[in-house]
Parts: C-alpha cells; sequence; structure tokens
C-alpha cells in the first residue's frame, strides 16, 4: 500500500516467455541453415525458452541436429548474448557485423553464435508483450505508483521498444541477474519503496530485495517460493488490484485502531471519574471487541464490482 516503485522482470513477466525465432543472420562461413542447425544443437538440451524458440525454429524449418556438441570439427562452438559471446569469451564482433545486426534485428533480442572464436551469425527472437501488460502498466500509475522500471537482459534497442509499447519510461538493457538485486537494493537506499515483480530462477535474488516481492501463477517455483505474494492467475491487471485492496486494508486497520483507542480512553476515563461501573465498562470494552471483529471480517471489494471483474 506505501509502495511508490515498481520494478519488472521483462521476459516471462511483462512477456509470455513463449519467444519465437523471426530470423537467422549468417555473418561467417556457414550458410543460414547451417548456423541455425549449429544453434539448434547446442541449445536442444537448455531448459529456457529463448532455447526453445531456436530448437522449434530449426524444426519447423526441416532442420534436423542431432550429435553435434559444443566443439565442431576440433573448433570451439558457442551460443549465447552478446555479453557472453564478446565479453566473457573473448569473441570480436566488428562494428560492419554490429551494424548489420542492429539494421537486421529490429525490436528482437539476438543471441550470437560464434564457431572457432569467430563470430558465425546470429539469430534474432522476438518476445511480444502480454496483450493486457500495456493496461496493467496504465492502471498501475493510476494507483499511485509513480516509478515504473524495467529490468532485461536484452539489448537497448529491443528493450526501449518493449518499453515504449507498454508506457514504461523507465528502464535497464543487458542487465545480469546479480545487476536485479543490485539495481532494488539501490532503489531503497534512496528512500524508494519497492514491489518487484519477476517469474525466473534469476529473479529470486532481487525478490528477496524487495520490500515487497510479486510472482504470478506461471512464475518458476523458487520465484514463487521466495515472493511474498503469488498470484492466483497470469493476468497483470490483478497487481493494481492488489495494490487497491492493500490500500482498503490499511484504512481498515487504522480506522480500527483510532476507534478502539478512543473508546478504550473513554472507558477508562469513565471509570476514574467513577461515570461507569467495572462490570458495565468491561461489557462495552467486549462488546466494541466484537462489533470490531465482524466489522474486519466483512468484504474489502464491493461485491458487485468484484463480479464484474471476473
Amino acid at each position: 500500500a506505501l509502495a511508490d516503485s515498481i520494478v519488472f522482470d521483462k521476459t516471462g513477466t511483462l512477456t509470455n516467455a513463449e519467444p519465437v525465432l523471426e530470423k537467422v543472420i549468417a555473418l561467417g562461413d556457414y550458410s543460414e541453415a547451417e548456423t541455425l542447425k549449429i544453434a539448434a544443437c547446442l541449445e536442444e538440451h537448455f531448459p529456457h525458452s529463448v532455447a526453445r524458440a531456436i530448437v522449434k525454429g530449426a524444426a519447423d524449418r526441416d532442420i534436423v541436429a542431432h550429435g553435434i556438441s559444443t566443439t565442431l570439427h576440433g573448433k570451439r562452438a558457442i551460443i549465447g548474448s552478446r555479453h557472453f559471446v564478446c565479453e566473457d569469451e573473448g569473441i570480436e564482433i566488428t562494428d560492419e557485423q554490429q551494424a548489420e545486426i542492429d539494421e537486421k534485428s529490429g525490436a528482437c533480442s539476438v543471441v550470437y553464435l560464434a564457431v572457432g572464436n569467430k563470430l558465425t551469425g546470429a539469430l534474432c527472437i522476438s518476445d511480444p508483450p502480454r496483450p493486457e501488460a500495456e493496461e496493467a502498466v496504465k492502471q498501475l500509475k493510476e494507483a499511485g505508483i509513480t516509478n515504473i522500471i524495467m529490468l532485461t537482459g536484452d539489448s537497448a534497442k529491443a528493450a526501449e521498444i518493449t518499453a515504449q509499447k507498454l508506457g514504461i519510461s523507465d528502464f535497464r538493457a543487458q542487465v545480469l541477474p546479480e545487476d536485479k538485486h543490485g539495481y532494488v537494493q539501490q532503489l531503497k537506499e534512496h528512500g524508494h519503496r519497492v514491489i518487484m515483480v519477476g517469474d525466473g530462477i534469476n529473479d529470486a535474488p532481487a525478490l528477496a530485495a524487495a520490500n515487497v516481492s510479486v510472482a504470478m501463477s506461471d512464475a518458476s517455483d523458487i520465484a514463487k517460493e521466495t515472493a511474498d505474494i503469488t498470484v492466483r492467475g497470469a493476468d497483470l491487471t490483478q497487481l493494481a488490484a492488489i495494490r487497491q485492496l492493500s490500500e482498503k486494508l490499511i484504512h481498515r486497520i487504522n480506522s480500527n485502531y483510532r476507534f478502539i483507542l478512543l473508546f478504550n480512553s473513554v472507558l477508562l476515563l469513565s471509570g476514574a471519574f467513577g461515570l461507569l461501573q467495572p462490570s458495565a465498562s468491561a461489557l462495552l470494552h467486549n462488546a466494541s471487541t466484537m462489533a470490531i471483529c465482524a466489522k474486519s471480517m466483512t468484504p474489502l471489494e464491493d461485491k458487485k464490482r468484484k463480479k464484474k471483474n471476473k
């Protein structure tokens, strides 16, 4: 109820985590089909949505890839993000190659493939936002969340296009899992009360660091275990509903507290000045407690509105 910032992980939270292979860019000695075949071989046993998109893309194009390991004809074969391929593994990506990839990839996320310490190709993966994501962001703004941030490991260009579609002005691209945790901590250190919404294993540290963490019903087990709140469905608009319920609950708690404090103070003063007998005071005190309990058990949400939302 008091939060002023919400941080979204992009893949699997703002999107459906069902990415599709859109394009293969061949940059080296291999054709597009050969590039995709190698990539599918490397990815087919890796349980990640992007890996499944590459393998499915190869199958849809009738490209069969079996029996090839991460060493191809005695050469090292690697596949991954630009950070992994370029910075961690030391593969050189020329300005010309990067310009071609940027031009052809559009809003897609890019997975880089290198064979024999040489960039071989790039695979463009699209992961469109959930249908209700834009409306969910709008509702959160109306509910008083002034600071909405999207974190993603995608390129800056892909992140910017997704953020524009959803009406999110603040985003961070090419973010590593440990960076998500650090960013949430940084927001808290600057005095923000932070809600973190994530779905994957990599989001667990950031979920743990937030003031309040939320996982959708289709999130990973560890994300749901770490989260303070698990939403029953996968509809992002429920986040605004939870915000409104939280505000109503806090209002009810404060209202009850003020009433109890005032009523009991009146009883104490009345007893002290002899206006009420102890038996009458005890009766009124217990009656007020039962009344407050009964009031607290009433629904926070209007039944007609709840039925309409369903």
